[in-house]
Parts: C-alpha cells; structure tokens; sequence
C-alpha cells in the first residue's frame, strides 16, 4: 500500500476513533434522530465548501444517481442511524470494539461481491478478530449478558461493509472529494425525515452537545471519510479496511478521557483479540506480495 495511503489511514483511525465518545455526548442532549441528521447537515456543508475550493463537481452524472444513493443508503443513513442507535446503551468503547467487525464482513463480502483473494491465513486474522468482537458484545456491563441494542451495531457493521465493497467501483470515474460528498449528500436526504422538532431540540441543547454534533460532522465524516476513500482508490478495500481494526485503540482511550468509561476485562480481551486480528491480516498480505510468482507453463502443458 502506497505511503501516501498509510498515511490517509492514520489519519482516519485517530478521527473515527475520536467520534465514539463524542457521539455519546451528542446522544445526550440531542437524541439518535437529531444528532445523526445535524452531525450529516454539518457534514454536508463542509462537502460543499470543500469542493468549491478544490473546483470539484458539484452535481454526479444522471446514470451513477442510484449507485450513490444505494452508497448513502447503506453507508450513511443505515451505518449512522443504528451506530447512534446502539450507542444509546453500549459503551463508547465497546461500540468502537463491535463496529471493528466491519474488516472481517468487508473481506466475506468483497469476495463475494468482488471476487477478492484472501489466504487462509488472512481470513484467519479476520475470524479471530471477528470472535474478538463477540466477547465484546457479552462483556459490556457488569454482568455476562447480550445487551439487544448491540444489534444496532452490527447492523451498522454490515451497512458500512457494503458500502466499502460497493463504492470501489466507482472510484474509477470520481476523485475521492467527489464521491464522499455525494454519498453523503445522498445518505442525508433519507433522514430529513428527522426533521420535525430539530429547531426546539437545538434550542435547548446543551453548548457540549452542539460542538460535539459540529465536531463529528467536520472531522470524522467529511475529512475521515474523504481520506478512507483516497485511501481505498489505491488499494484493494479489504487492505484498507482491515486498518480499521486500530480504530478501537483510539475510542477506548478517548472515552476513557472524555467519559471516564473503564472496560471491563472481557472487553479488553475481546479488543486484544480483535486487533491480533490485523497482525495475522497484514502479514499475511506481506507474505503473499514477497511470494514468488508461479513460473509459466510451457504451451500445451497442462
């Protein structure tokens, strides 16, 4: 993977690991509805001004508008609304941890959907981080238990995966600037649904609850998202995605400072098992770009 690349995802790995707690204080003064669409309205202006400023399009071809709206459908207003959904009554931290499956479902459905290779080592790496989210979701409380809103979020890993898969097809025809913001553009519209009551919500929501939603809709939806896709058009998607597994380092550290969330201790295995995952993941990517090609057969062989 090109440094450039690596670099885009660092940076994504920092900001969507920063926006689990702060979604939480979202929650609180704002509720699922409003947050998710303000976070998305926020998210949606800071598009347009960005492309302006880059001179990007404004505006799809007609033939790519269902393809964007499946891609806002899945990865903007199903990941968002059930993400926010879930979070209600998971731990930031845990929610982070379970919505770190969304490599493991990218790589299945990338194969799928894409004919991807993965050894069996790497789908290994992907299973056991896989497994690793499983223990999360039982050890997030106090007692040994399946908490029903972690549904939600794995509602929300299967969208975001889609959408990963789904969108690499078209990032030969749009600069990464471009279709971020047209998905997004396009995963909004649904939640205007949400509308009714937004003004009377914001009015009385606390000053932390705003900057939150401000901050979420800036940093880890457009910046984030802009750079997992200029990441993604230079490397196969279950690559980039399998760096996502870091994301829950980050939240687990953030909603420790901003939360004071402790995770519990099946949750801090769980989370040691799912990010094994990447090692086993990435060397084995290693190890199949070091391979030797097959020497060619002769003509006639067979």
């Amino acid at each position: 993977m090109p440094a450039l690349a690596y670099g885009a995802l660092l940076g994504v790995v920092v900001l969507w690991g920063s926006a689990f707690p702060v979604i939480k204080i979202g929650l609180d003064g704002l509720g699922v509805a409003h947050l998710t669409l303000l976070r998305h309205l926020v998210a949606s202006l800071a598009f347009l001004a960005f492309l302006i400023a880059a001179g990007g399009r404004l505006r799809p071809r007609a033939a790519d508008l269902p393809t964007f709206a499946l891609l806002g459908f899945l990865g903007i207003f199903v990941y968002h609304t059930a993400l926010n959904a879930g979070e209600l009554r998971v731990s930031a931290g845990a929610t982070s941890l379970i919505i770190a499956s969304a490599p493991a479902l990218t790589a299945v459905f990338a194969a799928w959907l894409l004919r991807e290779r993965m050894s069996r080592r790497a789908w290994a790496g992907s299973v056991t981080s896989f497994l690793g989210v499983a223990l999360i979701a039982l050890g997030d409380g106090e007692a040994l238990r399946f908490d029903p809103f972690a549904g939600f979020l794995v509602l929300a890993a299967v969208g975001t995966s889609l959408y990963f898969v789904l969108q690499q097809r078209i990032l030969a025809r749009y600069r990464p600037l471009e279709t971020t913001a047209f998905v997004t553009w396009a995963g909004t519209v649904p939640m205007l649904a949400f509308l009714p009551g937004l003004p009377a919500t914001l009015a009385g929501a606390p000053t932390d609850a705003l900057i939150g939603a401000t901050y979420i809709g800036v940093f880890p939806s457009a910046v984030a998202y802009t750079l997992f896709t200029f990441a993604q058009s230079r490397a196969p998607v279950t690559r980039v995605a399998t760096m996502l597994y870091g994301v829950p380092v980050v939240a687990l550290t953030a909603s420790w400072a901003l939360l004071g969330e402790v995770p519990t201790p099946l949750t801090l295995v769980g989370g040691a098992i799912a990010i094994a995952g990447i090692v086993v993941v990435q060397r084995a990517r290693r190890a199949a770009r070091a391979a030797p090609a097959a020497p060619a057969r002769p003509e006639g062989v067979r």
